[in-house]
């Protein structure tokens, strides 16, 4: 289910059907979702047909699923042709869905096989909400091992900037929180520090996760990898992070791609430990995912531990994610990188 009608539009795909099954259909879309309408055992068969007929809830095409123990990615297509990934990770005591909020990035992070695409569109809140939904839908059918069998958490971290596509990655999230039952401190905003959606999203009304992704403290080097510091500088995105601690209570994440050459110094290390004792932060490490549109790779391992350690010696609270699925393009834009270069 890669597109939602708005929960409270639902009863308009059902033309003169009874009220009461609206709410029907808004639990087969959004609280117990099913990969088929077949399974909405509580709408006449007619009913089903006709959603079927109309191509809902599966509006676009599931085009590539891969998958390992623990890990599945899915490529879907709109309609007009755009990609969407999206990635469902399995652990012990929770199920995390990482969505994307854009088809392509305009940011330009040059690490990043997303950003190397460029910018297409904004997905619409049904499109991101839906990636949700047919996670819940699958996991029903297809549980990971050892895992929750429903999303338990949130991140915004696939395809796109979500804080550039504020009005949908909002209207998303209510829908998460108000119709799907999630917790808000379950879902995780993430930014390469677009500032004014901070601040906005300080305003919200509910105690959503930030997380910030630096990858450099030093503010030329940060341009050439990520390049909003030209517009947001790193201490204007620093004070926003401090502001959404200060307005929340939530503690920031600061997220950090080790590359190699790139980012790895000591001098690094020692300035993002500032920066996160600063503003209460954590620094949630992970080494580069490689992509075949750039020639950065990820430090030895040996680089990585000294990086860890220089960190924790500077007073800094971090944690070196594990690195999943490269074996199955995990990393957001490779499985639409190569799908598009087949």
């Amino acid at each position: 289910m890669v597109y939602l009608t708005e929960p409270e539009r639902l009863g308009e795909l059902l033309e003169g059907e009874p009220s009461f099954r609206t709410n029907q259909l808004r639990e087969w879309a959004y609280v117990h979702p099913v990969l088929s309408t077949d399974a909405m055992t509580n709408l006449p068969t007619d009913v089903r047909a006709k959603l079927a007929d109309q191509h809902w809830p599966f509006v676009v095409e599931l085009e590539q699923s891969t998958a390992s123990r623990d890990t599945v990615k899915w490529l879907f297509r709109c309609p007009d042709g755009a990609p969407i990934e999206t990635v469902l990770m399995g652990y012990k005591n929770r199920t995390t869905l990482c969505v994307s909020s854009q088809v392509g990035c305009a940011m330009g992070c040059t690490f990043c096989a997303t950003g190397q695409f460029g910018f297409d569109r904004h997905l619409d809140a049904g499109e991101i909400a839906a990636q949700v939904a047919y996670a819940n839908a699958y996991l029903a059918a297809s549980p990971i091992e050892h895992s929750p069998d429903r999303v338990t958490n949130v991140v915004f971290m696939g395809m796109g900037e979500p804080l550039a596509n504020y009005r949908h990655t909002i209207e998303a999230i209510r829908r998460m929180v108000e119709t799907m039952g999630m917790s808000a401190r379950s879902i995780t905003v993430s930014t390469v520090g677009f500032v004014p959606g901070m601040k906005k999203l300080a305003e919200e009304p509910w105690p959503l996760s930030l997380a910030v992704s630096l990858h450099s403290t030093i503010p030329a080097e940060r341009s050439l990898l990520v390049p909003l510091n030209d517009r947001y500088p790193i201490d204007m995105v620093v004070d926003a992070a401090r502001e959404y601690y200060e307005a929340k209570g939530r503690r920031i994440s600061l997220e950090w791609t080790l590359i190699a050459g790139e980012n790895d110094s000591d001098e690094e290390a020692v300035g993002l430990a500032r920066i996160a004792r600063q503003i209460h932060a954590h620094v949630n490490v992970i080494a580069l995912n490689p992509t075949p549109l750039s020639t950065d790779t990820a430090p030895d391992h040996d680089t990585i531990r000294r990086f860890i350690g220089t960190l924790s010696r500077e007073g800094a609270n971090v944690t070196l994610r594990d690195t999943r699925g490269q074996e199955i393009d995990a990393a957001c834009g490779q499985l639409r990188l190569r799908a598009e270069s087949m």
